[in-house]
């Protein structure tokens, strides 16, 4: 038997618990908005299969949307350390999803994120958080590149940040063209990446396999 209180999901049966947090508020409106929605194509949300449905949409998209409620910066600002290191350091193969900001549909692929320090350097998770920090809004791939990027030049200061993006997009593979192997990339660079050497050891560096 399962059972929720104060957000808390427990299944007598299993002793499975989980805890989810959701705005009471937000979750009541998106639930009578999606309630509507399904109203409007033609479903019969009252079928048992229908029921909750409504309810589980309104928390999956505060889930989707929850980098709305994260600073990207202060992320990075919680792991700072002073460091005298000025070489290249990359986090490659960073997964993120997204959402289309035109049609509400799923992007999705990695990222690979490098940056040459200034005397100081973050912690290598926080680069992967900031990635979802900016992927889990609406988005569109290109603004997506350049926030990461920006987020990593103005918060440490570093010699130079490179940052490529390869996604796929379910807007070109459930509707419209219908290319389902279409693979988007886009790029943004700063400083020292800016030269050709450095850029080519980053975009060798992404490619190689050394695992």
């Amino acid at each position: 038997m399962e059972v929720i209180n104060n957000g808390i999901k427990t299944d007598k049966d299993s002793g499975y618990t989980k805890v989810e947090k959701y705005n009471e508020e937000i979750t009541n409106k998106l639930s009578e908005s999606y309630k509507d929605i399904l109203d409007l194509i033609g479903e019969d949300t009252n079928r048992e299969g229908l029921e909750k449905t409504p309810l589980r949409v309104a928390k999956s998209m505060q889930f989707l949307t929850h980098g709305y409620n994260l600073n990207p910066a202060d992320i990075l600002k919680s792991a700072m350390f002073k460091e005298d290191y000025k070489h290249m350091i990359l986090v490659k193969d960073i997964e993120l999803y997204s959402l289309c900001e035109h049609h509400i549909l799923p992007f999705f692929g990695k990222a690979h994120v490098a940056y040459i320090p200034n005397g100081y350097i973050t912690g290598l998770s926080k680069i992967a958080r900031i990635v979802e920090a900016y992927s889990r809004r609406l988005q569109i791939q290109e603004r997506l590149t350049k926030q990461i990027r920006d987020c990593i030049k103005n918060t440490i200061n570093p010699l130079g940040v490179a940052v490529v993006i390869e996604a796929q997009h379910m807007c070109m593979q459930m509707r419209g063209i219908q290319k389902q192997n279409s693979v988007t990339t886009t790029s943004a660079f700063t400083g020292a990446f800016n030269r050709t050497a450095t850029r080519e050891e980053f975009i060798n560096l992404i490619q190689a396999k050394l695992h």
